[in-house]
């Protein structure tokens, strides 16, 4: 099994190259399903792994010269303070067993159905191709040069890092839509500068684990060695394959792992 987790996760680095997000998302269920971890130290050893991977994949697109730093700069910072808060102080408060009257659930059990609900949405976003919309363009150009389009930017950079914190998932497949639509970025440069921002987050976010659990050093250099050859094939590959044309596809994809994430907890 352990042989079969570094094939899926070399998958995970090569998909991270060539569409920026959505691969890491793939990291719990590898870690729980294929490696027999638990949910919660699962989603910290996704953040050391997607953390490391999504560094080494926009070195790649630091020296292209395809990175913002001003949306880093805006984004980053909020995202990289709510997911510290989330793993240092948040989630080892939640009780392993939540009562609400005469419901119990899990604390595992949460992670991986919160889990799977943010896959479905992920395969949703990734399988629906949008046309293009010129009223739309238009209305989101002019909400971004107003006052309210930095702080809405802020806000959203909470909201990755609230879901980074509890699932472990880099966020990507939000990240690269919200810096399209609200920073106006190619997507080339979304892709360079979502991987620079799932590094942080990831890392950031793993950081404020330390202390917390256990980690096993040697497994997790070993699946992020593997993760990183994966990532530098997929930016290799970025120049050759279609990104666009890629991310309906593997938006099927997830949309199976997602359903059988939920049956599993639920029903099984």
């Amino acid at each position: 099994m352990f042989i079969a987790g570094l094939i899926a996760f070399l998958i995970i680095g090569m998909i991270l190259g060539l569409i920026g997000g959505g691969g890491s998302l793939l990291g719990v269920p590898v870690l729980v399903y294929i490696m027999c971890l638990e949910a919660e130290i699962a989603t910290t050893y996704s953040l050391f792994i997607v953390g490391i991977t999504a560094m080494v994949g926009a070195l790649t697109y630091v020296r292209k010269g395809e990175v913002s730093a001003e949306a880093i700069l805006n984004f980053a910072l909020a995202s990289i303070t709510s997911v510290f808060c989330m793993r240092k102080f948040i989630m080892p408060r939640i009780p392993d067993v939540i009562t609400l009257g005469s419901f119990t659930l899990e604390k595992q059990t949460l992670i991986m159905v919160i889990f799977a609900l943010l896959i479905l949405t992920a395969s949703y976003s990734m399988i629906i191709s949008r046309k293009p919309n010129r009223i739309n363009d238009v209305k989101w150009n002019e909400f971004t040069k107003t006052p309210l389009g930095v702080p809405f930017v802020i806000l959203l950079g909470v909201v990755i890092g609230v879901i980074t914190g509890f699932v472990g998932a880099g966020g990507g497949f939000i990240i690269v839509p919200v810096l399209m639509i609200f920073v106006r970025l190619n997507f080339k440069k979304a892709i360079g500068t979502s991987l620079c921002i799932v590094a942080l987050n990831s890392i950031i976010g793993f950081l404020g684990n330390l202390g917390n659990q256990d980690l096993d050093w040697q497994f997790l250099l070993t699946i992020s060695s593997v993760c990183g050859i994966g990532i530098l094939l997929g930016s290799v590959l970025s120049t050759k394959i279609p990104s666009r044309k890629l991310k309906p596809a593997f938006g099927w994809f997830t949309l199976v792992v997602g359903v059988f994430v939920l049956v599993k907890e639920l029903f099984l």
